[in-house]
């Protein structure tokens, strides 16, 4: 089953590598658009699970077959895992086309799936990175099909092929229903997304579609056997089960995701920044107090700056409160300054995950951050304050 993500594994040899923040667990096989590919230890738990599956319809068909029967459906699964594994591949070399950076492409219990980051920018972006994946399937079920078809004999590589072809199919169209993590439901979101000018709208609507799938898959694995008046498979019911709350899962995720991404879009820096007054070095805490009182008093903030307007540091207020006031014309700013780190300093104009994105880079190091405006210094920017926004808007 696969997942591409916004914001999944390769660098060569095989050695658990230490995962950076945020990276699957597993070993390192190689890279591809320049990300790593990792082979997560959920893998072999899969391929043992489906060899065992699978041994008794090889048995089915090669009945000759003795112990070479579980050979042959490891093989099976080996060709399972690398139409997934292309079909991953796919949807990272169309998101580097477009623009993202992919992260991480894993081959997992459930497949795989695709990881990069940013955001799409428009809704043919995300429908071309997720139809890509499927179609990759269903044409290599095609060419399994006519290989299959053009064997004289029904001997194992026969098998191979036409096992090929219908798990191909099957993970094509599978990935296809609409309905969110799968592809189609990130088409689906990105049809939404096109007609109604609102991802939250397309990710909302796609993640609730996706848990109705979820309860139709369970659904047809219990009622289709009765209409053809067959008792229910309990390990058809038992994985359709567990895909279904996988499904479930992961569309209730998306769900939030969608709007805590609304959430986010609706933060700025012009919104969350305290306005400053830019100072000299050289100035005193009493001078410094009556700039302050002329831009508007006390929630605006001292700016201490350089000969070219470069944010040195920000006054503390209770510390030039401190100064007796008979030393506060003698007492230089430089007394009460707070330094910042140099360029700890966002563009006034950001908005949403792009304000997100600068203060993670400037903001490591610093709680407080100069705000600018065509390099000229109009406020402050505290990360708490961001922080308390983004928190309060996720919750309501």
């Amino acid at each position: 089953m696969d997942g591409s993500q916004p914001s999944a594994p390769r660098a060569s040899g095989r050695q658990q590598q230490p995962a950076r923040p945020g990276q699957t667990k597993g070993w390192v096989i190689g890279r591809v658009a320049g990300a790593p590919v990792i082979l997560t230890p959920s893998w072999f738990v899969a391929a043992v699970i489906l060899t065992v599956l699978f041994a008794p319809t090889v048995q089915n068909l090669a009945p000759r077959l003795g112990r070479e029967i579980y050979l042959v459906s490891f093989a099976f699964v080996l060709l399972l895992f690398a139409s997934v594994f292309l079909h991953e591949v796919a949807h990272a070399l169309v998101a580097r086309a477009r623009g993202q950076h992919v992260t991480e492409l894993a081959v997992t219990l459930w497949g795989g799936h695709t990881a990069y980051s940013g955001s799409s920018a428009r809704p043919l972006d995300g429908f071309l990175i997720s139809v890509v994946g499927p179609l990759t399937n269903l044409a290599l079920a095609v060419v399994f099909w006519f290989s299959f078809q053009a064997q004289p004999t029904f001997t194992v590589p026969a098998l191979l092929l036409y096992a090929g072809a219908f798990s191909n199919a099957f993970v094509g169209f599978f990935n296809l229903l609409p309905g969110l993590p799968l592809d189609g439901g990130q088409i689906l979101e990105s049809a939404v997304w096109a007609v109604t000018g609102s991802r939250t709208r397309g990710t909302v609507a796609a993640g609730w579609v996706g848990r109705v799938v979820a309860v139709g898959v369970v659904a047809w694995a219990l009622l289709w056997p009765l209409t053809v008046g067959v008792r229910p498979d309990l390990w058809t019911v038992a994985w359709a089960a567990l895909i279904g709350a996988f499904l479930w899962s992961g569309a209730g995720q998306a769900i939030r995701a969608g709007r805590s991404r609304e959430a986010v879009s609706g933060l700025s820096v012009r919104g969350l920044a305290r306005p400053a007054v830019p100072v000299a070095s050289d100035a005193s805490v009493a001078a410094v107090g009556r700039e302050v009182a002329r831009a508007g008093g006390p929630h605006v903030v001292a700016v201490v700056v350089d000969a070219a307007g470069r944010a040195l540091g920000y006054v503390d207020p209770g510390a030039a409160a401190a100064v007796p006031p008979d030393a506060a014309e003698t007492t230089p700013v430089a007394a009460v300054v707070v330094p910042l780190p140099a360029g700890a300093s966002v563009d006034a104009g950001l908005v949403g995950p792009d304000l997100l994105a600068a203060l993670a880079q400037v903001g490591r190091q610093a709680s407080v951050v100069a705000v600018t405006d065509a390099g000229r210094l109009v406020g402050v920017l505290e990360v708490s304050t961001v922080v308390a926004a983004l928190r309060t808007a996720r919750q309501g």
